[in-house]
């Protein structure tokens, strides 16, 4: 389970408000650049400056990109994805 304390500082902030709830996605340092988010939710997960690890660059503007995230955090081997 990904911990907000261990979270990249790289990762977008902010938080929106999808299906009347709350979202704040983010990577933490379990990361081990696998790129599992970035091919499931491509339009808001991408490779750090110093390519070693995945980060949030966009949190999710819709439906349909709030379920990539979703799937990017169900998939991340090492559970490194949080919301």
């Amino acid at each position: 389970m990904a911990r907000r304390a261990d979270r990249w500082p790289d990762n977008v902030g902010g938080e929106v408000s999808i299906r009347g709830e709350r979202w704040s996605f983010f990577t933490d340092r379990q990361c081990i650049f696998c790129a599992v988010c970035t091919d499931a939710a491509p339009a808001n997960f991408r490779r750090s400056a110093q390519e070693d690890h995945d980060v949030v660059f966009e949190q999710p503007a819709d439906e349909a990109e709030l379920a990539a995230c979703l799937e990017a955090e169900a998939c991340c081997p090492v559970e490194a994805i949080g919301h």
